[in-house]
């Protein structure tokens, strides 16, 4: 009896809760904020991060009616091209996430003396308190790590003696303070979850002469990396720093402090949302779907079994029997992702130092069969996008898969911070409508008779 009574309380939920299409047209809802064409609905303005993918060229502007067309895409972080920023970086062998923070904080680019503040400001901030520590150390059985980072964040709030402040020197000051402890945060959780279940437990503190970079690859195993690495991750947190207002875990960090919720209460929800599989987990599915294919095709070199095989994968055949190739796609881009390109090529140069080259070849095979096999199915061009090759890379790097979104959240919450900052100076409340489907009201009905 109990059971029957559930399946039909879900068949109820479902029964109610799935909208006819008919009705979403009828109606003109803009469900997932998206315009008919695929384009984002635009409910707000920012300084900070501009990503461009396609442009809308008008059909008929009386009716509002354009026509999207593909276009290589560009990030912006404060009017900055990111390749450009990478460039620099690249050319002068610097680390530059840190220039980056200040940047979306900011709005403009550091002198040399703020830089050198900022990176001295952030380096004090990285040690935890005996407060912040006992959360994670007392974290039991919590093996996700997504879960323990948001448990760990939203303890913080009881460790600030004025949590609930949204003065703007304040808010900066809380999210200085996560920006810094993030990595630590991070790198501890992973060591105590590998200490509950049989490992040493070795909580390394973080160093306060090393770049931020550095010194997370640093606090995962007490060594120092290799300089090229240390760089190349740093590339990594550069090109994850930011990805404009409207990506779900910045929409959401920004919708929950619009309503005044404390700096802690904000970056956590951001980091709910990128524990879903859909926004923040994607390289790791990437990384599962490539061992699975390794193992399932005996020739990495032949080009149609590999083909045949993603096809699988699209049928539900094969892989996770989601219908899903992993690492393509996205909301805004169209012909390419900028931070994709920009991690292919250094995902062949570190392949080629690990003596992983034909793992990389593997990537590229992949990438041009799934790219034909994609465009031809949804009739619209795909492109790789930047999950498709950081999880390959963090592999190589010697970052534990469990970690791959981790340190997504890591480099994300300085957009984060900016966002929050911005919301607060914007001030505005964010209350989007939802319209009932049943257009005339229901006459109620007394219990009896139902």
């Amino acid at each position: 009896m109990e059971n029957d009574f559930f399946e039909k309380l879900v068949s109820l939920i479902k029964k109610y809760d799935e909208i006819p299409e008919s009705v979403i047209i009828e109606r003109n809802v803009k469900l997932g904020l998206r315009n008919a064409d695929g384009t984002g609905v635009v409910v707000g303005i920012t300084n900070k991060g501009s990503v461009i993918g396609y442009k809308r060229e008008p059909i008929d502007k009386e009716k509002n009616l354009y026509d999207v067309k593909p276009v290589e895409g560009k990030l912006y972080y404060c009017g900055y091209d990111v390749e450009e920023l990478v460039n620099d970086y690249e050319r002068k062998n610097r680390f530059g996430f840190e220039e980056v923070i200040f940047l979306l904080l900011t709005s403009v680019l550091p002198k040399t003396d703020e830089l050198e503040y900022l990176k001295e400001d952030l380096s004090k901030r990285r040690n935890l308190t005996k407060a912040e520590r006992s959360v994670i150390m007392d974290s039991g059985e919590n093996h996700n790590q997504m879960y323990a980072l948001h448990s760990a964040i939203s303890h913080l709030s009881r460790c600030d003696k004025n949590p609930d402040s949204t003065d703007i020197n304040d808010v900066t000051a809380q999210c200085l303070n996560l920006i810094a402890k993030f990595p630590t945060i991070v790198a501890a959780n992973y060591n105590v979850s590998k200490f509950i279940r049989g490992g040493d437990l070795a909580l390394i503190r973080p160093r306060h002469d090393i770049s931020f970079a550095e010194n997370f690859l640093y606090m995962l195993n007490g060594e120092l990396p290799d300089s090229y690495e240390a760089h190349l991750f740093d590339i990594c947190l550069v090109l994850h720093a930011e990805h404009g207002g409207g990506n779900n875990s910045t929409f959401a960090v920004r919708v929950v402090s619009s309503s005044g919720a404390n700096t802690y209460m904000a970056i956590a929800a951001g980091i709910a949302s990128l524990s879903g599989h859909l926004h923040g987990g994607a390289n790791e599915s990437v990384n599962f779907m490539m061992k699975d294919l390794k193992k399932n095709v005996d020739d990495w070199g032949n080009y149609r079994k590999i083909r045949n095989y993603l096809i699988k994968i699209l049928e539900g055949k094969a892989g996770n029997r989601s219908g899903k190739i992993y690492g393509f796609g996205h909301a805004v881009y169209t012909r390419s992702d900028p931070r994709a390109i920009i991690l292919k090529r250094h995902a062949a140069e570190l392949a080629r130092r690990k003596n992983a080259f034909d793992e990389y070849l593997i990537y590229d095979s992949v990438e041009k069969i799934a790219v034909e096999l994609l465009s031809e199915k949804s009739k619209k061009m795909i492109s790789a996008n930047v999950d498709y090759y950081s999880g390959f890379i963090y592999e190589l790097l010697g970052i534990p898969r469990e970690l791959f979104t981790p340190v997504f959240a890591m480099a994300r919450v300085a957009g984060w911070s900016a966002h929050r900052i911005e919301q607060l100076i914007q001030n505005k409340i964010m209350r989007p409508a939802y319209i009932n489907p049943f257009l005339d009201p229901k006459p109620y009905v007394e219990l009896q008779n139902r």
